[in-house]
């Protein structure tokens, strides 16, 4: 198989909050702004800091997970970045040994340096002792340094320098910069479309930060990783099951968290796709089936209910059978009604029975895969609300590590409903059935998949 090479760094930390996708997405701004390629991925399912990192790098961002896409699905795409970018950059997600596979597997899998990011606030030799703790806990993957955020001087970086071995360079420090952080809210950062301007300004001054510290050296020095081609047999098989179909996708402020992989995938089924915006379209497109994906149809609860001409359109969609995919934030918009945080009730689509409430704090998150009649359909979970006297689930999503049932899943008609969101190249061939039609008989589905 063909082998290239492309100089490749990964951006881990020893917890969430650290800092990894302002300071990736500063790295990546500044890159560009060189005039250079730039392709970013990152670790784990997550929708909110790829769009930050799509915009600051110019280019789409993938995820890569070991489990949910697959050890292959994961070597190809890192292949084809390497055909065409100059530099490939990965943020981590959560702590860097955290979840399995972790950043630190996927680092070892393909071996990819890892910066460490840590926040050095109220520490500073006892930065450098973490440090050396995280790039010593294993020797599968090698640490080309740390990145000390929220540093507070010149003396304090000094400090934590001279602590550090030789082998553990200080890499760069980032003061408490406020025109630089990003925003955040009670799911993660607030979305890239909300706030682009802002957003762009911010991405500027990252990139005026990193051109004066020592890490644009650093991105001079890295070593070219080798990313080899996979071999086909091990890419799942992607049947022309949709052609000639037409999905509508909601996409706006109210519903965002989409996967390019997935529209990339129904595109590779044979299907188009066309978004509308149930927040200020009167009616959707034309289209032989349905997806209205999760996002933050909470703090648009008011809008969506008084859109009732969207209202409309879509339980007559409904009405014809044809085959709607609802995940988290439209599961909620599927319900007959949704209480925003303020605990304020509002009428949805009633496309099943049951009701959803936000919650102020807690949440369900973690990965499982979707047990549907089409297939299993690798997934995860992450929401700050509950849904309560829902129908009687024709599922539960299976958790990767744990033996209790995961997030119910529903099947009412022609709709199928669930807070966990998929990630579709997973099983190509259950995706293309789901959006064929959702109504066929489960154990016909069931009876095909064990022959």
């Amino acid at each position: 198989m063909t082998t290239l090479f492309c100089p490749a760094l990964i951006l881990a930390a020893p917890a969430s909050g650290q800092g990894k996708t302002t300071i990736t997405a500063a790295l990546a701004s500044m890159l560009r702004r060189q005039g250079k390629v730039v392709r970013v991925f990152k670790v784990g399912p997550d929708y909110l800091d790829p769009q930050i990192l799509s915009q600051a790098s110019a280019q789409p961002v993938e995820q890569l997970d070991l489990w949910m896409a697959g050890e292959a699905y994961c070597q190809n795409k890192m292949y084809e970045a390497a055909k065409v970018a100059d530099i490939i950059l990965v943020e981590g997600a959560m702590g860097i040994f955290d979840g399995q596979p972790s950043s630190a597997d996927l680092a070892a899998r393909f071996g990819i340096p890892i910066a460490i990011v840590m926040d050095v606030k109220g520490m500073a030799q006892t930065a450098a002792a973490i440090a050396m703790g995280l790039a010593n806990y294993r020797d599968d993957f090698k640490t080309a340094g740390l990145i000390a955020n929220n540093c507070g001087s010149e003396r304090h970086a000094q400090l934590i320098k001279e602590a550090l071995p030789d082998s553990l360079p200080l890499l760069g420090t980032l003061k408490r910069t406020p025109e630089i952080s990003l925003p955040e809210r009670h799911l993660g950062l607030v979305q890239a479309q909300e706030i682009r301007e802002e957003l762009e300004t911010r991405l500027s001054a990252g990139a005026d930060w990193v051109e004066t510290s020592d890490l644009s050296k650093l991105l001079n020095k890295l070593e070219p990783v080798a990313f080899h081609q996979p071999d086909p047999k091990l890419l799942a098989v992607v049947p022309s099951v949709l052609t000639g179909k037409v999905i509508a996708v909601a996409k706006d402020d109210a519903f965002s968290f989409i996967y390019d992989a997935n529209l990339r995938l129904l595109e590779e089924l044979g299907a188009s796709y066309q978004f509308f915006s149930p927040l200020h379209d009167e009616v959707i497109p034309k289209a032989d089936a349905l997806w209205l994906p999760g996002g933050y149809p909470e703090l648009h609860v008011e809008a969506l209910a008084n859109n009732t001409s969207m209202l409309t359109s879509i339980r007559a969609f409904f009405a014809n059978d044809k085959p709607v995919l609802a995940e988290c934030g439209g599961f909620l918009y599927c319900l007959e009604s949704l209480s925003n945080l303020e605990d304020q009730q509002y009428k949805m689509l009633g496309l099943m029975q049951g009701h959803g409430k936000m919650r102020t704090r807690g949440g369900c998150q973690g990965m499982q895969a979707a047990v549907l009649p089409e297939g299993d359909v690798r997934a995860h979970s992450h929401h700050r609300s509950v849904s309560i006297e829902t129908p009687e689930p024709i599922a539960h999503g299976r958790r990767q590590r744990h033996p209790a049932p995961g997030e119910a899943i529903y099947r009412v008609g022609s709709l199928t409903a669930s807070y966990l969101h998929l990630f579709f190249p997973s099983n190509p061939e259950a995706v293309g059935q789901l959006f064929l039609s959702a109504t066929l008989d489960a154990n016909l589905i069931t009876n095909q998949n064990n022959k």
